[in-house]
């Protein structure tokens, strides 16, 4: 489950620290529990460097004091990288997922100053969300190359590929049959806008009903253009059954978090 947390709406302290508007937080949060989201993840990244720490930070402090958010991080290839995503996974009750988008941070995954980065993640067990997609604008490090480099320099390495990899589903669904440990999230795919603009190939159904135990449910709430309902039923209609349903929306996640 995906939260894109958007820090546009903010306050401002005496301090001058700025921080997210409590009241909007407190909405999406009760919206959330609402539909019968049992754990989130709150997705932060950066565009730049220096901004990877402070994220970690804040995102440390809201999993914190939110039980049902899966503590979240990230990174960027600069030379504090690995002490910071070290301590992000040994620190307090540790990170559990991180975050890394390559077409917004516009940087090759392979940078090498990132090797130590893939290798404390492949080593701790950690996933990686990771935005690699040529969707919605294609960048200089998009598509399933990078990433296919990537898991041969580091067999074991749990990536999640962010939106199915739209609109290259097909190429990253026969990643996901090389490497037993790679996984999609279906945050915006099937949906009726993304079927306007790539349909996902009827063809290669069979793939998706093979690959379920490494599908997990996306939504990018709140941030996304239909009802959050109609993701659920995108998926519906796919006509891949209850049991796929139930693994790529429930227990998927719930076995790789330990959320049962």
């Amino acid at each position: 489950m995906g939260w894109w947390f958007s820090f546009a709406r903010t306050v401002t302290l005496a301090s001058g620290t700025p921080q997210f508007s409590v009241q909007l937080k407190d909405r999406r949060l009760a919206r959330l529990r609402a539909f019968g989201v049992r754990a989130f993840t709150a997705m932060v990244y950066p565009h730049r460097p220096d901004m990877a720490r402070w994220l970690n930070s804040w995102s440390a402090g809201f999993a914190a004091r939110t039980p049902d958010c899966l503590h979240t991080a990230t990174f960027y290839p600069e030379p504090g990288a690995p002490d910071y995503v070290r301590h992000a996974v040994e620190a307090g009750a540790g990170a559990r997922v991180f975050k890394a988008h390559f077409q917004v941070g516009d940087y090759d995954p392979n940078d090498p100053l990132l090797d130590e980065v893939w290798g404390l993640l492949r080593d701790a067990g950690i996933p990686a969300v990771v935005h690699c997609g040529h969707s919605p604008v294609p960048g200089a490090h998009t598509g399933p190359e990078p990433v296919s480099k990537l898991l041969e320099r580091y067999p074991g390495l749990r990536l999640i590929v962010a939106h199915m990899g739209h609109p290259d589903y097909v190429a990253f669904l026969r990643l996901a049959e090389q490497h037993p440990h790679f996984l999609l999230d279906t945050t915006m795919a099937f949906t009726d806008m993304a079927e306007r603009d790539a349909p996902f190939p009827r063809a290669d159904l069979h793939r998706l009903h093979d690959l379920g135990d490494r599908i997990l449910f996306g939504s990018d709430y709140p941030n996304i253009p239909y009802p959050y309902a109609h993701a659920l039923a995108a998926l519906t209609r796919l006509g891949l059954g209850d049991d796929w349903l139930r693994a790529v929306c429930h227990d998927n996640a719930a076995k790789l978090f330990d959320r049962h």
